[in-house]
């Protein structure tokens, strides 16, 4: 039998009153396009075109792999010489592409145009270009753009930036309709499929995911729409959806236990779920969770971690390893740290966690060294260097592609910082 791993109590106020070190200087993470990745597999009947130039592409195309058995739903529209000197109507050819693209793929029924830093420096209008291929098209492909720029973002933020395009094309809710939830973020098929379950089991059946995987399933908007965030990086999109008159429910983030739990709960409690419903829904993912967790936890518990700031999923996850996994955490770093959608993580965070927003990447790193973490989350352009010092690192990218929410994946989100633990004992041997 599997031991039971107790969940420490939740401290008073933990980091909510926290001055964090805020830094501004020199940054290392992903740009916004890197988001298509994951937005493309979700929206099933989407496309997205970044207008671009050929390092863009080379971005796309690195990061998402070579695809043999299916045409990938994303591609670039060069920028080219001739556009940047002026000798030929960007517009024009932006035309051009994108008729010849839904003549071949008739599949197509959203079509994003995502703008670029080469984009945004020829002051190309993707948000007028939008709308008019959009009328031209309508209404058998709507036309979308966002900004999947890096100059001031990190890479996580170009799926807030995709999602927050779309709240302005979603129907209005009838002012008598039914409560409904709608969970917002970018979620696995299965994840979806297993909450999907547990919120049945709860008698909550009024439940929509945004995005959602056809472009036609549109959620109503309005007062009785009820906002769950299964993503801390979606600032702008709550608060878009927050002024169609939607209530966002404050929750930590299901990542974990702990985590899952009090995610459900928030639900749970705004559907008046009776609480003995509650546990009986949870009670069986919740003992298998307990039992996926034993194994990793004797190879983190004790261990130090250090995070650099890279995908705003660093301060759900070292609440999920400090409680849950006895980590000791040395320092969190997080491109951005918005205080009301992480209220309730900050609370659960030991009160002595040094926190850290913004990036100076040197004075980061000194940082890490001097105080020789066992293992540190970064980014694939640290992580290298400093495995080549003796560190033991995390991808932080990986956090984001792998589906690592809810009851039955925390013992996955556990393994994943495990591995290299264990990788480097194996190496020592």
């Amino acid at each position: 039998m599997n031991a039971f791993i107790p969940i420490q109590p939740a401290p008073s106020q933990g980091c909510t009153d926290v001055v964090p070190l805020v830094e501004r200087g020199q940054r290392e993470v992903f740009c916004g396009l890197t988001g298509i990745i994951w937005l493309h597999r979700k929206i099933q009947d989407a496309f997205f075109l970044v207008v671009g130039s050929r390092t863009c592409a080379h971005l796309i195309q690195s990061a998402a792999g070579v695809m043999i058995f299916a045409e990938p739903r994303f591609a670039t529209a060069i920028i080219d010489e001739r556009d940047l000197a002026g000798l030929a109507d960007a517009n024009d050819e932006l035309d051009k592409v994108v008729n010849q693209l839904l003549a071949r793929r008739p599949e197509i029924k959203l079509l994003f145009l995502v703008g670029s830093c080469p984009s945004e420096v020829i002051k190309l209008d993707l948000s007028r270009a939008a709308s008019r291929l959009s009328a031209l098209h309508s209404p058998q492909v709507r036309v979308l753009n966002y900004s999947g720029s890096g100059i001031e973002t990190t890479f996580t933020q170009g799926e807030d930036a995709c999602l927050a395009s779309m709240v302005p094309t979603l129907p209005a809710q009838p002012a008598d309709a039914a409560a409904e939830l709608l969970l917002v973020g970018t979620l696995a098929d299965v994840v979806e499929d297993q909450f999907m379950r547990l919120f049945t089991e709860m008698g909550i059946d009024r439940v929509r995911f945004f995005p959602p995987r056809r472009a036609d399933d549109q959620a109503p908007i309005g007062p009785n729409t009820r906002l769950l965030l299964a993503q801390p990086f979606l600032g702008d999109t709550a608060r878009v959806l927050q002024g169609r008159g939607a209530t966002l429910l404050s929750a930590p983030f299901p990542l974990g236990i702990e985590g899952t739990t009090a995610w459900l709960k928030a639900a749970a409690d705004a559907f008046e779920v009776a609480p003995e419903r509650f546990e009986a829904a949870i009670a069986a993912p919740v003992a298998r969770a307990h039992a996926s967790l034993s194994r990793a936890r004797t190879q983190l518990e004790g261990k130090s971690i250090f995070f650099f700031p890279d995908s705003q999923l660093e301060i759900p996850l070292a609440r999920f390893l400090s409680r849950e996994m006895g980590m000791t955490l040395l320092e969190v770093g997080t491109p951005y740290l918005h205080r009301q959608h992480l209220a309730r993580e900050l609370a659960l965070l030991p009160s002595t966690t040094s926190i850290s927003e913004g990036q100076d990447v040197e004075k980061q790193l000194d940082r890490c060294r001097r105080m020789a973490p066992d293992m540190v989350v970064c980014g694939l352009g640290l992580a290298n260097p400093l495995e080549s010092e003796g560190m033991t690192t995390k991808w932080a990218i990986e956090l984001v592609f792998t589906p690592i929410q809810g009851f039955d994946q925390a013992g996955d989100l556990a393994e994943l910082f495990a591995r290299p633990l264990v990788r480097r004992t194996r190496l020592a041997a």
